[in-house]
């Protein structure tokens, strides 16, 4: 299995907008200036490319995924999963056409009802044929997920885990790969899912200061440990992450992600 970071960053992504605005007053650790000196600094929205079997299988349609699609030359899209329905998790969905355009069926979305809820509220015009005249139109079949399914016989396991108050938040077992982009707290059960993993991918907002929807770095490593995968990587890093100072903290067996990491597992 190899799994390709297509983005690390949060919902503002990396350089954040506020800091050049702002003359980079918010940005605590320089990490927006460091951008420009340390490509690790520079993060889209989070989202992995999971290769496995044969099969090209999309984790989240980030915001960035047009870049990302270009950066890392995805050629092929088997299957999309929807961790959330926030807009950094499925605003790249119209520029999946591309990948459609050519197929003879549509291309199978999975996600939580609630996920698949707001892809159709979001972008009505793709589920009406006589919605939208001119241009390319994303094809997809949506599928509500409450277990776990199969794709062309690979296993994939949702992992619910509680992002704030946004319901039908999932992560994703796969093998010895859990991926999971965007929580706060887990329950037992999810957790049960992610044990026995060689890789796990978590949440990690920044290094300090409680965020109502998301785990911050000493809350994550306790959560990798919980669960002592072989290895853990982190994701979803704001501009408070810096790999210099913060790389310090961690254990051996994890490390901060970067866009353009490739793993193989």
């Amino acid at each position: 299995m190899n799994i390709t970071f297509l983005g690390t960053g949060t919902s503002h992504g990396v350089p954040q907008i506020d800091c050049m605005i702002q003359d980079h007053a918010r940005c605590r650790k320089g990490v927006c200036v460091e951008s420009g000196k340390d490509p690790r600094h520079h993060r889209t929205r989070s989202s992995v490319l999971v290769e496995c079997d044969g099969l090209s299988l999309l984790i989240d349609a980030s915001l960035d995924f047009r870049q990302q699609a270009l950066r890392e030359k995805i050629k092929r899209i088997d299957a999309l999963l929807i961790t959330h329905g926030h807009a950094d998790h499925i605003g790249g969905i119209p520029d999946l056409r591309s990948y459609t355009k050519e197929r003879t069926d549509p291309l199978p979305v999975f996600g939580s009802p609630e996920s698949i809820d707001i892809i159709h509220k979001s972008y009505g015009y793709i589920f009406d044929p006589g919605a939208f005249a001119g241009g390319g139109i994303t094809k997809l079949r949506t599928n509500e997920v409450t277990g776990a399914f199969f794709i062309a016989g690979i296993r994939v396991d949702p992992v619910p885990v509680c992002h704030g108050s946004l319901e039908g938040c999932y992560g994703y077992r796969i093998g010895k790969l859990a991926y999971i982009p965007d929580l706060k707290s887990i329950d037992d059960d999810s957790l049960s899912l992610c044990r026995g993993v060689d890789l796990l991918v978590l949440n990690c907002l920044r290094d300090e200061r409680e965020h109502v929807s998301h785990l911050i770095l000493p809350q994550s490593m306790e959560l990798a440990e919980k669960i002592a995968p072989k290895q853990c990587l982190f994701i979803h890093m704001c501009h408070d992450i810096h790999y210099g100072i913060d790389g310090k903290k961690l254990l051996p067996w994890m490390a901060f992600s970067y866009d353009g990491l490739r793993v193989t597992i």
